[in-house]
């Protein structure tokens, strides 16, 4: 499996950023595809974006033209800038990772909340 560790998120008013980053314990060269999804209380966890390895992404469509991701193979770690936040926004934020032969492994995820 691969180890995922998440930072950046917190305590935002409406309209504001920020920008989440997720840092591999392994080589991001060998992972297929890296993604964040987020849970709000009381609902299931949803995809926010996703980028494979060939720099291809995919955003859900609440987050599009708000949102960026971006992959850093370099530091084996991929960004999420989050701009024009919304209190809908709101939730616990995981990364994930799929890789051939490893499966799928998850972050512990990382706070976002934003005040109206």
């Amino acid at each position: 499996q691969v180890q995922l560790v998440e930072s950046g998120g917190g305590l935002v008013q409406a309209g504001g950023s920020l920008r989440l980053s997720c840092a591999a314990s392994v080589s991001i060269f060998s992972i297929n595809s890296m993604g964040w999804y987020r849970q709000a209380p009381g609902k299931q966890r949803e995809l926010v974006a996703t980028i494979t390895s060939g720099g291809t992404t995919n955003y859900a469509d609440s987050v599009k033209g708000r949102f960026a991701i971006s992959r850093d193979n370099a530091k084996n770690s991929v960004y999420l800038q989050m701009n024009s936040l919304k209190p809908e926004d709101t939730g616990v934020y995981y990364c994930n990772s799929w890789a051939l032969g490893r499966g799928s492994s998850w972050g512990q995820g990382t706070q976002v909340t934003v005040s109206s």
